[in-house]
């Protein structure tokens, strides 16, 4: 059998130059820049934490692919880990993220909170507990 070297979550965004300023200015990210098209469109973009790397795919309804902004619920999450979540909580909070959960120490070993971005991804933060 192959062994995977690598798993890249793709999310869909409406507006992609938002998303991927909003996700690098709230959320920490490290920018791994906007691809637009000759006309200037945005058709692609990227984000990164550590060796984690985020594709920011455009909303294309030709392949199904919706943001979960057009829907009225999100079908999925991501979990990112740092260092300090009460720092990271912070910094999301004020830069304008709508947090739906405070900074709580989890039973499984864990303090998280959770977060929506703009178009309504779902995010949790979370750092182990010591």
């Amino acid at each position: 059998m192959a062994k995977f070297e690598k798993i890249i979550p793709i999310l869909v965004y409406e507006d992609i130059p938002s998303a991927h300023d909003f996700l690098v200015d709230a959320f920490g990210f490290v920018s791994g820049g906007v691809q637009r098209t000759p006309d200037g469109e945005a058709v692609h973009g990227e984000v990164r934490a550590g060796d984690l790397l985020i594709w920011l795919h455009r909303a294309a309804p030709e392949h199904n692919l919706a943001s979960p902004r057009s829907q009225s619920v999100a079908t999925g999450g991501l979990v990112v880990h740092t260092d300090d979540v009460d720092v990271h909580y912070a910094n999301a909070r004020e830069r304008g993220a709508s947090v739906e959960s405070e900074p709580k120490d989890q039973a499984y070993g864990q303090r998280e909170y959770g977060a929506r971005d703009p178009e309504g991804h779902r995010w949790w933060f979370a750092s182990p507990l010591k």
